[in-house]
Protein backbone atom coordinates (compact mmCIF):
# COMPACT_ATOMS: atom_id res chain seq x y z
CA UNK A 1 0.00 0.00 0.00
CA UNK A 2 0.94 3.42 -0.85
CA UNK A 3 0.63 6.88 1.08
CA UNK A 4 1.64 9.85 -0.33
CA UNK A 5 4.64 12.08 1.68
CA UNK A 6 3.86 15.88 2.28
CA UNK A 7 5.70 18.42 1.78
CA UNK A 8 3.63 20.76 3.36
CA UNK A 9 5.83 21.52 6.42
CA UNK A 10 8.74 22.52 4.58
CA UNK A 11 6.42 24.75 2.35
CA UNK A 12 4.65 26.46 5.25
CA UNK A 13 7.72 27.27 6.49
CA UNK A 14 9.18 29.08 3.52
CA UNK A 15 5.82 31.17 3.02
CA UNK A 16 6.01 31.61 6.85
CA UNK A 17 9.91 33.24 6.01
CA UNK A 18 8.97 35.28 3.04
CA UNK A 19 5.83 36.87 5.38
CA UNK A 20 8.00 37.35 8.23
CA UNK A 21 10.56 39.32 6.19
CA UNK A 22 7.36 41.29 4.58
CA UNK A 23 6.63 41.82 8.31
CA UNK A 24 10.18 43.02 9.40
CA UNK A 25 9.89 45.25 5.90
CA UNK A 26 6.28 46.80 6.95
CA UNK A 27 7.82 47.45 10.39
CA UNK A 28 11.39 48.90 9.38
CA UNK A 29 8.69 51.21 7.25
CA UNK A 30 7.82 52.83 10.81
CA UNK A 31 11.13 54.64 11.36
CA UNK A 32 10.80 57.78 8.76
CA UNK A 33 7.57 58.79 10.23
CA UNK A 34 8.64 58.42 13.94
CA UNK A 35 12.18 59.46 13.35
CA UNK A 36 10.64 62.39 11.66
CA UNK A 37 9.46 64.02 14.46
CA UNK A 38 12.81 63.34 16.46
CA UNK A 39 14.84 65.54 14.13
CA UNK A 40 13.89 69.05 15.69
CA UNK A 41 15.05 67.24 19.02
CA UNK A 42 18.10 65.76 19.07
CA UNK A 43 20.61 65.15 16.87
CA UNK A 44 20.48 62.39 14.45
CA UNK A 45 23.90 60.10 15.26
CA UNK A 46 22.25 60.55 18.61
CA UNK A 47 18.87 59.00 17.60
CA UNK A 48 20.59 56.29 16.28
CA UNK A 49 22.76 55.67 19.45
CA UNK A 50 19.52 55.88 21.65
CA UNK A 51 17.62 53.52 20.23
CA UNK A 52 20.04 50.33 19.71
CA UNK A 53 21.36 51.68 23.38
CA UNK A 54 17.67 51.39 24.63
CA UNK A 55 16.77 47.96 22.70
CA UNK A 56 20.00 46.37 24.10
CA UNK A 57 18.40 46.89 27.43
CA UNK A 58 15.39 45.46 26.85
CA UNK A 59 16.47 42.56 25.69
CA UNK A 60 19.83 42.46 28.59
CA UNK A 61 16.30 42.31 31.21
CA UNK A 62 14.28 39.86 29.34
CA UNK A 63 17.31 37.80 29.46
CA UNK A 64 18.20 38.43 32.97
CA UNK A 65 14.74 37.63 33.42
CA UNK A 66 13.94 34.35 31.60
CA UNK A 67 16.99 33.08 29.34
CA UNK A 68 20.32 33.71 31.07
CA UNK A 69 21.80 31.54 28.01
CA UNK A 70 21.33 34.84 25.84
CA UNK A 71 24.65 36.36 27.44
CA UNK A 72 26.36 32.89 26.30
CA UNK A 73 27.94 32.29 23.04
CA UNK A 74 31.51 30.79 21.52
CA UNK A 75 34.12 32.46 20.34
CA UNK A 76 33.00 32.29 16.61
CA UNK A 77 29.89 33.73 18.04
CA UNK A 78 31.42 37.22 20.18
CA UNK A 79 33.57 37.56 17.04
CA UNK A 80 31.38 37.02 14.60
CA UNK A 81 27.90 38.52 16.04
CA UNK A 82 29.17 40.83 18.50
CA UNK A 83 32.29 42.19 16.67
CA UNK A 84 31.14 41.71 13.16
CA UNK A 85 27.22 42.51 13.59
CA UNK A 86 28.15 45.32 15.84
CA UNK A 87 30.26 46.91 13.69
CA UNK A 88 27.73 46.46 10.45
CA UNK A 89 24.60 48.27 13.02
CA UNK A 90 27.07 51.07 13.83
CA UNK A 91 28.01 51.55 10.41
CA UNK A 92 24.36 52.01 9.25
CA UNK A 93 23.75 54.22 11.92
CA UNK A 94 26.65 56.87 10.68
CA UNK A 95 26.08 55.68 7.01
CA UNK A 96 22.65 56.46 6.42
CA UNK A 97 22.68 60.28 7.92
CA UNK A 98 25.65 60.71 5.71
CA UNK A 99 23.54 59.84 2.87
CA UNK A 100 20.33 61.78 4.28
CA UNK A 101 22.43 64.97 4.62
CA UNK A 102 24.17 64.34 1.65
CA UNK A 103 22.03 63.40 -0.83
CA UNK A 104 18.71 63.81 0.69
CA UNK A 105 15.55 61.56 1.73
CA UNK A 106 15.06 60.35 -1.53
CA UNK A 107 17.98 59.90 -2.71
CA UNK A 108 19.14 57.90 0.54
CA UNK A 109 16.74 55.13 0.41
CA UNK A 110 17.40 54.99 -3.37
CA UNK A 111 20.60 54.19 -2.64
CA UNK A 112 20.39 51.71 0.39
CA UNK A 113 17.93 49.18 -1.46
CA UNK A 114 20.69 48.31 -3.73
CA UNK A 115 21.25 46.41 -0.81
CA UNK A 116 19.35 43.19 -2.39
CA UNK A 117 21.31 43.28 -5.25
CA UNK A 118 24.45 43.33 -3.04
CA UNK A 119 22.39 40.07 -1.05
CA UNK A 120 21.82 37.95 -4.33
CA UNK A 121 25.55 37.91 -5.46
CA UNK A 122 26.89 38.03 -2.34
CA UNK A 123 25.01 35.23 -1.16
CA UNK A 124 26.02 33.43 -4.46
CA UNK A 125 29.52 34.10 -3.44
CA UNK A 126 30.08 33.28 0.29
CA UNK A 127 27.26 31.08 1.24
CA UNK A 128 26.83 29.36 -2.68
CA UNK A 129 23.06 30.20 -2.54
CA UNK A 130 21.42 29.81 -6.06
CA UNK A 131 21.79 33.04 -8.56
CA UNK A 132 18.93 32.15 -10.87
CA UNK A 133 18.11 34.78 -13.19
CA UNK A 134 14.62 35.03 -12.25
CA UNK A 135 15.79 35.59 -8.44
CA UNK A 136 17.99 38.44 -10.22
CA UNK A 137 15.55 39.93 -12.21
CA UNK A 138 13.32 40.28 -8.86
CA UNK A 139 15.64 41.86 -6.94
CA UNK A 140 16.68 44.32 -9.86
CA UNK A 141 13.02 45.13 -10.35
CA UNK A 142 12.47 45.85 -6.76
CA UNK A 143 15.25 47.74 -7.07
CA UNK A 144 14.23 50.21 -9.80
CA UNK A 145 10.85 50.15 -8.49
CA UNK A 146 12.14 51.66 -4.80
CA UNK A 147 13.97 54.45 -6.59
CA UNK A 148 10.93 55.15 -8.74
CA UNK A 149 9.10 55.43 -5.57
CA UNK A 150 11.12 57.76 -2.94
CA UNK A 151 12.16 60.09 -6.05
CA UNK A 152 8.63 60.05 -7.44
CA UNK A 153 7.89 61.68 -3.95
CA UNK A 154 6.98 65.24 -2.87
CA UNK A 155 9.36 65.42 -0.06
CA UNK A 156 12.41 64.71 -2.45
CA UNK A 157 15.51 66.68 -1.76
CA UNK A 158 13.53 67.98 1.41
CA UNK A 159 16.84 67.41 3.35
CA UNK A 160 19.53 67.45 0.48
CA UNK A 161 22.99 68.80 0.09
CA UNK A 162 24.37 69.42 4.18
CA UNK A 163 27.36 67.44 3.56
CA UNK A 164 27.43 67.09 -0.62
CA UNK A 165 26.15 64.74 -2.96
CA UNK A 166 29.73 62.82 -3.13
CA UNK A 167 28.93 62.08 0.69
CA UNK A 168 25.72 61.56 -0.21
CA UNK A 169 25.86 58.08 -2.44
CA UNK A 170 29.20 57.26 -0.11
CA UNK A 171 26.89 57.20 2.76
CA UNK A 172 24.18 55.36 0.82
CA UNK A 173 26.26 53.05 -0.37
CA UNK A 174 27.89 52.25 2.51
CA UNK A 175 25.07 51.93 4.16
CA UNK A 176 23.43 49.39 1.46
CA UNK A 177 26.92 47.52 2.16
CA UNK A 178 25.88 46.96 5.90
CA UNK A 179 22.48 46.09 5.34
CA UNK A 180 23.51 43.54 3.31
CA UNK A 181 26.19 42.37 5.35
CA UNK A 182 23.44 41.85 8.22
CA UNK A 183 21.40 40.01 6.15
CA UNK A 184 24.37 37.43 5.27
CA UNK A 185 25.72 37.33 8.64
CA UNK A 186 22.11 36.70 10.40
CA UNK A 187 21.47 33.62 7.45
CA UNK A 188 24.59 32.06 8.75
CA UNK A 189 24.11 32.85 12.40
CA UNK A 190 20.54 32.54 13.33
CA UNK A 191 19.92 29.06 12.51
CA UNK A 192 23.11 28.25 15.19
CA UNK A 193 22.64 30.86 17.69
CA UNK A 194 18.76 31.50 17.84
CA UNK A 195 17.29 35.02 16.45
CA UNK A 196 16.93 37.13 19.73
CA UNK A 197 20.83 35.84 20.73
CA UNK A 198 22.30 37.18 17.59
CA UNK A 199 20.11 40.06 17.69
CA UNK A 200 21.20 41.00 21.32
CA UNK A 201 24.80 40.06 20.67
CA UNK A 202 24.34 42.50 17.09
CA UNK A 203 23.04 45.49 19.01
CA UNK A 204 25.79 45.04 22.56
CA UNK A 205 28.81 45.69 19.76
CA UNK A 206 26.99 48.24 17.85
CA UNK A 207 26.36 50.44 20.79
CA UNK A 208 29.40 50.10 22.28
CA UNK A 209 31.22 50.91 19.05
CA UNK A 210 29.17 53.36 17.91
CA UNK A 211 29.24 55.33 21.97
CA UNK A 212 33.22 54.84 21.31
CA UNK A 213 33.37 55.78 17.49
CA UNK A 214 30.91 59.22 18.29
CA UNK A 215 32.78 60.17 21.09
CA UNK A 216 36.09 59.86 19.71
CA UNK A 217 34.82 61.68 16.89
CA UNK A 218 33.69 64.82 18.48
CA UNK A 219 30.38 64.32 18.24
CA UNK A 220 29.51 62.23 21.93
CA UNK A 221 25.82 60.87 21.83
CA UNK A 222 23.32 63.51 23.86
CA UNK A 223 20.72 62.27 25.94
CA UNK A 224 16.62 62.60 25.36
CA UNK A 225 16.01 66.22 26.46
CA UNK A 226 11.80 65.49 27.39
CA UNK A 227 9.35 63.34 27.67
CA UNK A 228 8.14 63.38 23.72
CA UNK A 229 11.60 61.82 22.97
CA UNK A 230 11.61 59.62 25.02
CA UNK A 231 8.22 58.38 23.69
CA UNK A 232 9.54 59.06 19.97
CA UNK A 233 12.66 56.74 20.97
CA UNK A 234 10.67 54.22 22.79
CA UNK A 235 8.35 53.53 19.71
CA UNK A 236 11.82 53.39 17.63
CA UNK A 237 13.44 50.42 19.78
CA UNK A 238 10.56 48.95 20.12
CA UNK A 239 9.56 49.02 16.20
CA UNK A 240 12.85 49.27 14.25
CA UNK A 241 14.96 47.91 16.72
CA UNK A 242 13.38 45.25 18.41
CA UNK A 243 10.36 43.73 16.47
CA UNK A 244 11.47 44.34 12.62
CA UNK A 245 14.89 42.54 13.93
CA UNK A 246 13.09 39.62 15.40
CA UNK A 247 10.90 38.98 12.43
CA UNK A 248 13.48 39.53 9.76
CA UNK A 249 16.11 36.78 11.55
CA UNK A 250 12.80 34.23 11.72
CA UNK A 251 12.77 35.07 7.75
CA UNK A 252 16.49 34.10 7.10
CA UNK A 253 16.07 31.38 9.59
CA UNK A 254 13.49 29.71 7.19
CA UNK A 255 14.49 31.21 3.44
CA UNK A 256 17.49 31.94 1.90
CA UNK A 257 19.28 35.67 2.28
CA UNK A 258 18.27 36.85 -1.14
CA UNK A 259 14.87 36.15 -1.16
CA UNK A 260 14.57 37.53 2.55
CA UNK A 261 16.02 40.72 1.62
CA UNK A 262 14.03 41.13 -1.54
CA UNK A 263 10.95 41.00 0.47
CA UNK A 264 12.56 43.38 3.06
CA UNK A 265 12.52 45.93 1.05
CA UNK A 266 8.44 46.35 1.39
CA UNK A 267 10.13 48.64 3.67
CA UNK A 268 9.99 52.36 1.81
CA UNK A 269 7.01 51.86 0.25
CA UNK A 270 5.26 51.49 3.61
CA UNK A 271 7.16 54.34 4.39
CA UNK A 272 5.90 56.39 1.27
CA UNK A 273 2.41 55.14 2.14
CA UNK A 274 2.80 56.71 6.01
CA UNK A 275 4.14 59.81 4.89
CA UNK A 276 1.25 60.15 1.81
CA UNK A 277 -1.19 59.55 4.86
CA UNK A 278 -0.22 61.44 7.93
CA UNK A 279 2.11 64.23 6.08
CA UNK A 280 -0.31 64.82 2.90
CA UNK A 281 2.44 64.46 0.82
CA UNK A 282 2.00 63.06 -3.06
CA UNK A 283 3.13 60.33 -5.26
CA UNK A 284 4.03 61.23 -9.09
CA UNK A 285 2.75 58.83 -12.06
CA UNK A 286 6.72 57.72 -11.84
CA UNK A 287 6.30 57.41 -7.92
CA UNK A 288 3.25 55.39 -8.03
CA UNK A 289 4.88 53.03 -11.22
CA UNK A 290 7.39 52.40 -8.89
CA UNK A 291 5.08 51.41 -5.79
CA UNK A 292 3.65 48.98 -8.49
CA UNK A 293 6.65 47.28 -9.38
CA UNK A 294 7.87 46.83 -5.76
CA UNK A 295 4.51 45.56 -4.64
CA UNK A 296 4.52 42.88 -8.02
CA UNK A 297 8.17 41.98 -7.56
CA UNK A 298 7.55 41.23 -3.59
CA UNK A 299 4.27 39.45 -4.93
CA UNK A 300 6.00 37.33 -7.53
CA UNK A 301 8.91 36.23 -4.99
CA UNK A 302 5.86 35.40 -2.47
CA UNK A 303 4.65 32.90 -5.68
CA UNK A 304 8.01 31.84 -6.27
CA UNK A 305 8.90 30.66 -2.70
CA UNK A 306 5.57 29.12 -2.46
CA UNK A 307 5.80 26.75 -5.42
CA UNK A 308 9.69 26.25 -4.96
CA UNK A 309 9.49 23.18 -3.24
CA UNK A 310 8.38 19.75 -5.25
CA UNK A 311 5.32 18.15 -5.33
CA UNK A 312 4.53 15.65 -3.13
CA UNK A 313 5.92 12.07 -3.71
CA UNK A 314 4.95 8.47 -3.37
CA UNK A 315 6.58 5.98 -0.93
CA UNK A 316 5.63 2.91 -0.03
CA UNK A 317 4.20 2.03 3.56
CA UNK A 318 3.26 -0.43 5.49
CA UNK A 319 -0.51 -1.78 5.83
Amino acid sequence: MTAPTSHAGPRASRIAGYLLALGAGATWGTTGPLSTGLYGLMPATSIGFWRVLLGTGCLALWGLAFRRELFRADTRGWLLVALGGGFLVALFEIAYQFAIAGAGVAGAAALLYTAPVMVAVLARVILKEALTPTRLLLALLVMAGVALTVTGGSNAGAEAARLGLGAGIAGGLLSAMSYAGTTLMARFAVPRYGAVRVLFLEALGGVLILGVGLTLAGHAPAPPPSTAAWRGLAGLTAGSVLAANILFFGAVKRIEAAPAAVAATIEPVVGTLLALRLFNQQLTPFGWLGLTMVVGGVAAGYLLEARRLPSPTVIPTQS
